[in-house]
């Protein structure tokens, strides 16, 4: 048996392991530092605080003193976690539930600038009203088509500026317009300059954005 080449009988010797980096050293003396330090701050509240109430208590209860002082280490232990909850379910349902940030968007700007040409061209011959209704109504045909769950077909322009789901400088623009538009409507009184350069402007900073060019 001892002559087969097959069978092993001197015993393995297994490899010297290497010794752990020094930092992986460091680091777990750091821990055991730390968790000795916990280790004490238990140990004295048990021995300070703990027993001497658990005492008392077996006195005027007639129990154990071992059985109130793990009763008295379960009930704080109850009252940490409690606190925990009390102070980081807010902030963590307040992180689950903050509503998502709208992501910028604005009208082509090809688009935006024949609006805005189309739009002068009436205010040019006096039309405000037109001019001011035409920018509400073919601006929020351009969101209706590039961003159709941003609006309900039924959606008005006064609850358009209020949406929160559109970027701020179209509800900003959507208010002032609206405002403009409504008044042309419903107060009798028809647009002047002033009114359309209002609705105009308030349109051509949503739409054109930070762009420097800008039709006249």
């Amino acid at each position: 048996m001892r002559s087969a080449s097959d069978l092993q009988f001197v015993p393995i010797v297994d490899p010297p392991q290497k010794p752990p980096p020094e930092w992986l050293v460091a680091l777990g003396r750091f821990l055991g530092n730390i968790f000795a330090g916990i280790g004490n701050a238990i140990d004295w509240a048990l021995g300070w605080l703990v027993a001497p109430i658990a005492r008392f208590l077996s006195q005027i209860l007639g129990l154990n003193a071992r059985t109130i002082e793990i009763a008295l280490i379960v009930l704080a232990g109850a009252g940490l976690l409690w606190a925990a909850w009390v102070l980081l379910w807010p902030r963590w349902l307040a992180r689950r539930t903050a509503p998502k940030p709208v992501p910028e968007w604005t009208p082509d700007t090809n688009a935006a600038l024949a609006l805005l040409e189309d739009a002068d061209a009436l205010a040019a011959a006096g039309r405000y009203d037109e001019a001011a209704r035409l920018l509400l109504h073919r601006s929020v045909g351009e969101i209706a088509a590039s961003r159709p769950d941003w609006l309900a077909p039924s959606s008005t322009s006064r609850e358009i500026g209020a949406n929160p789901r559109l970027p701020w400088r179209a509800r900003a623009a959507f208010t002032v317009i609206a405002r403009e538009v409504e008044r042309s409507l419903f107060a009798l009184t028809g647009l002047v300059r002033e009114d359309w350069e209002r609705a105009r402007a308030a349109y051509a900073e949503f739409a054109l954005a930070d762009k420097a060019t800008e039709s006249r």
